[in-house]
């Protein structure tokens, strides 16, 4: 995790909202599958803190894991919309996995000293934060492997869904589902969140996009899902929709490679993303002084 592992825990934090992130411990490029633990930790950010500031707040937190060598990475992503915030997502393969990491911090001095005085320095920058954890549900996903390293944004849905209607929401997930998987490219990773202010009954969708003009598609692909649903099925689907889901929460994201730490196979796979060149601007030369007139002149 971005915070020292077991943050969460220690200060009882939650949160409801997730993505198919950072995949097996956020190793290797290429296609692959979502993680099965998702860890995230959520910070809300002063006026004006945002940009600049944040960064190089966080850029703290990246180079006291990149100097520790640190194996497990972590993706952060800010929001294009709702309250200013940022996300850091963490994917492990296990609860067992995560406990490891945790308590791996904990033993290095070097690691933890310097992630305290980080924190410290970026607590300034915020009006609130908190974490959440999230199991994914490969049950609710639609071709979810995905090159995540490639990958720029996150459209993350939340669905609250009522006490005691959880197979009317099961059954609404199937349907819409089996229409999806008549269209192709349509993709998504669901998580169901287990620590949170409402576990079990949270649900988090994450669609990876390329570039906003996948948004564009998206809404070009509703008429087809109306269609390979048919009048029926989509009769059925709101009667559903409406005894499962209290809420609904559509967000976008956009990933921020200065604040994240991936893998050597992200950087590699996309370096002029993941580590852009700095480039330098040479100073400007200073005006020659002007000869002194002669006297009289």
């Amino acid at each position: 995790m971005k915070r020292i592992p077991g943050l969460v825990l220690l200060c009882a934090f939650v949160f409801a909202a997730l993505s198919s992130v950072a995949a097996q411990e956020m190793q290797g490029a290429g296609t692959m599958p979502p993680p099965k633990v998702l860890v995230l930790f959520r910070e809300f950010l002063k006026p004006g803190k945002g940009g600049e500031p944040h960064e190089k707040a966080e850029s703290a937190f990246v180079q006291a894991f990149t100097k520790s060598k640190w194996p497990t990475h972590y993706l952060a992503v800010g929001s294009l919309s709702g309250r200013p915030r940022a996300l850091f997502l963490t994917g492990y393969d296990s609860f067992a996995d995560w406990e490891k990491d945790n308590k791996a911090v904990e033993k290095n001095s070097m690691l933890s000293a310097a992630l305290d005085r980080a924190s410290v320095a970026d607590g300034e920058l915020l009006s609130d934060a908190d974490g959440s954890v999230m199991v994914y549900r490969e049950d609710q996903s639609l071709r979810a492997n995905v090159d995540i390293a490639h990958m720029r944004y996150f459209e993350i849905s939340l669905y609250q869904v009522r006490p005691g209607h959880r197979r009317d929401w099961d059954e609404a997930v199937k349907l819409v589902k089996a229409a999806y998987e008549k269209i192709p490219d349509a993709h998504w990773a669901t998580y169901q969140l287990v620590y949170s202010q409402q576990p079990g009954s949270t649900y988090v969708i994450f669609t990876a996009l390329k570039s906003a003009s996948e948004i564009d598609d998206s809404f070009m692909r509703d008429k087809d899902f109306v269609a390979a649903m048919g009048e029926d099925g989509m009769k059925k689907l709101a009667e559903l929709e409406d005894k499962a889901i209290e809420s609904v929460q559509n967000n976008l994201f956009m990933f921020n490679p200065k604040m994240s730490y991936v893998s050597e196979e992200w950087i590699k796979a996309d370096p002029d993303f993941w580590k852009p060149r700095v480039t330098t601007t040479a100073a400007p030369k200073k005006p020659e002084k002007a000869a002194e007139k002669p006297a009289g002149q």
